[in-house]
């Protein structure tokens, strides 16, 4: 910002503008000094990063933020910008005390951490970096409804190190999208100083080469240099230009946070120095200096800033702590409601046509995006003129819905997921629904971004949640090998907040792709791709009106002898199984179709094993470590005394699925192993 010269009325304009900078960078200076005071009495902050030696450019940020309208990620140093941007002395305390009345989470997430998603502060995961997906997502979003908002994503240098924050600039270059990334280089990643980390010691360097990416570098020491260069960057985001790098050179004049010593590992020369580029002094200095304000009247500022908080910290102190009766609140939210019993089933009709496992899912997709104009797609390969992904799923919607719609991603599971993640953000009517990765052994990259698709629920005390559905197409008996065969629903399982759903036939997928993009949340959808095309998955095509519930297993096969529980392509072979029993050994048993692993129907199993009085488990994925072994221990908790023989498991050997056809078959779980099984249930 320019300061001189100025006509009389500039000049008071002028300082009114500065004052109010000075009361905020001393007001932020003054609450990071009570949170360490507050560590030091053990009396909360139990996790404290300093911001001192950022607050020039976080006080730009911040400042350049518009409260409600754009979206603001900021890291867990950015307590600066917190307050800029909008949260009270008293929101940044209570998340600092960890009450229930934080705005940010409620006591759920870690100190520090600052939020206020309703005037679009986003709460972000302690996994630095991560959240540069987020704004990218979101930015996609604000072009794809030709907003003039702007999303900032904020992290440090070491955050440049993340493979996600290339390929989020790499994906915002690509798309010239609105997000401006501000880098606050301290040069340390905790104690790994910035020569381990970077080839460049100003890391904005590493991003000459990306096109339509403008890169400002400021002191973010100084207010005045880092808010012209915001300014400069926001210029050029609107114009619609193409994101904007602000990487600003900041001093980290304390340890990384109150775990961390720097005496450890930086000199006490260097700790000195760092002193002198404290930006709350520079910036008292200059205004004094200049003879803008005067020693007293800065004085007469700061001693209300150590009221203001001084009286904020004893409000909050006597607040209530959070009740630990709600602990386990807000972790997968409400599905839609009133599925009716009737659209669980279809009535015989041969008038009606019948359709695949694949033709279900392709013509769900296309009559729920019909329905909503809010739902997207994109994943690899499929918008590919006239391929619809490699299983042709997606056939055909390119062509009814547009390139705006339907779109290719980049081969970045990681970057998939997290841009989905982010669009959600834009407005709570908008369902994404992705093809995670071509097939579910390509998903490993995203599995960072599906934790932090599985915490949003819970992290932000249920005030938001993205509305995912993930595709995958999963499993063997297709000769694919190890990275063309697995199955991870066992995986899924271990990670709360997650629902994972696996249909076996044509009705279930059309019923369940419904009730996923219908609910809110994240829905993992998993496709057993030696289904898609089978005749045995064929029903009659269910009606418009056609839902299947979470958390409901269906009854295959009714029986009185034995129960046995499946899920995906062995469910098939359980059902053979079981009319094998039946025709040629007399044994009566019950085939339960989970269809939904969580939420799990624990009634119905239950249910089944106390009439039946045993149980065999089937599943592809792996025994050891399977889902299976959660449903035994469930049942055996729980049914123990109706049972009138051990549970038994079967499923794959613990061993990855091999190429060679000999090899797979050896071992992923086969129907003779079912029936050899079934046998020795039945006459234990």
């Amino acid at each position: 910002m320019q300061l001189e010269p100025l006509k009389d009325n500039q000049l008071q304009v002028q300082k009114n503008i500065l004052k109010q900078w000075y009361r905020l960078i001393h007001l932020g200076r003054t609450l990071d000094l009570k949170a360490a005071t507050y560590v030091r009495m053990a009396k909360g902050w139990s996790y404290h990063s300093s911001c001192a030696g950022h607050e020039g450019i976080q006080l730009a940020l911040g400042l350049s933020f518009r409260q409600g309208k754009d979206f603001l990620f900021p890291y867990y140093r950015d307590l600066m910008t917190s307050l800029a941007a909008g949260l009270s002395v008293e929101e940044i305390i209570e998340n600092g005390l960890s009450k229930p009345s934080d705005v940010a989470s409620g006591g759920r997430h870690m100190s520090n951490h600052f939020a206020k998603p309703e005037i679009r502060i986003q709460n972000v995961s302690s996994a630095t970096g991560n959240h540069a997906l987020h704004a990218v997502g979101v930015a996609r979003a604000i072009k794809k409804y030709n907003g003039d908002e702007i999303a900032f994503a904020s992290f440090g240098d070491s955050s440049v190190s993340e493979g996600y924050v290339y390929e989020a600039i790499s994906g915002a270059a690509r798309e010239m999208l609105p997000v401006i990334f501000v880098i606050q280089n301290n040069k340390y990643g905790i104690s790994v100083p910035n020569r381990d980390q970077a080839a460049n010691i100003n890391v904005s360097e590493n991003f000459i080469g990306f096109k339509n990416v403008k890169i400002v570098n400021v002191d973010g020491t100084n207010i005045f240099d880092s808010w012209k260069g915001m300014q400069e960057a926001l210029e050029y985001v609107k114009n619609g230009k193409g994101p904007a790098i602000v990487h600003a050179d900041c001093v980290r004049m304390n340890s990384h946070s109150n775990s961390d010593k720097q005496e450890l590992y930086r000199s006490p020369e260097e700790i000195a120095n760092a002193q002198r580029f404290d930006p709350v002094k520079r910036f008292r200095e200059y205004l004094i200096t200049k003879r803008l304000f005067t020693d007293e009247e800065l004085s007469s500022i700061e001693n209300e800033n150590f009221k203001k908080v001084e009286d904020a910290g004893t409000k909050v102190e006597n607040e209530p702590d959070t009740d630990p009766e709600t602990a386990t609140r807000f972790v997968i939210p409400p599905s839609i409601e009133n599925i009716s019993e009737d659209s669980d089933t279809t009535q015989p009709n041969p008038d009606i046509p019948s359709i695949t496992l694949r033709e279900a899912i392709n013509e769900t997709l296309k009559e729920e995006f019909r329905r909503n104009k809010n739902t997207f797609l994109w994943g690899q390969d499929v918008a590919s003129k006239d391929k619809g992904g490699v299983f042709n799923i997606t056939k055909g919607m390119l062509q009814e819905f547009g390139n705006e719609r339907i779109f290719n991603a980049p081969i970045a599971e990681d970057f998939i997921v997290g841009t989905a993640n982010g669009f959600c953000r834009y407005r709570d009517d908008i369902c994404v629904v992705i093809e995670g990765a071509q097939f579910a052994d390509y998903f490993w990259p995203a599995m960072e971004q599906l934790i932090e698709c599985a915490h949003d629920y819970y992290r932000t005390n249920g005030k938001f949640t993205p509305n995912i559905v993930i595709r995958l197409a999963s499993g063997g008996y297709i000769g694919g090998g190890l990275y063309h065969s697995q199955s991870l629903d066992g995986t899924f399982a271990t990670i709360p907040g997650l629902r994972i759903v696996m249909p076996s036939f044509a009705d279930d997928a059309v019923g369940l792709m419904r009730t996923a993009i219908r609910s809110r949340g994240v829905t993992i959808y998993i496709e057993n791709k030696f289904l898609y095309n089978q005749f045995f998955t064929k029903t009659q095509r269910p009606s418009e009106n056609h839902l299947t519930p979470f958390g409901k297993a269906r009854v295959r096969k009714t029986g009185n002898d034995l129960t046995i529980v499946s899920w995906g392509t062995p469910l098939h072979f359980a059902i053979r199984v079981a009319r094998k029993l039946e025709t040629e050994h007399k044994i009566d048993a019950e085939v339960i179709d989970l269809r939904s692993i969580n939420p799990l129907d624990v009634d119905s199993i239950l249910r089944s094993v106390k009439k039946t009085g045993r149980l065999l488990v089937v599943h592809e994925h792996q025994l050891f470590g399977g889902f299976g072994g959660e449903i035994v221990s469930i049942v055996s908790e729980q049914a123990f005394q109706y049972l009138d023989a051990p549970v038994m498991r079967v499923a794959s050997k613990n061993s990855p699925v091999p190429f060679s056809r000999i090899l797979e078959r050896a071992v992923l779980v086969q129907e003779d192993d079912i029936l050899k099984a079934a046998l020795k249930l039945a006459a234990f």
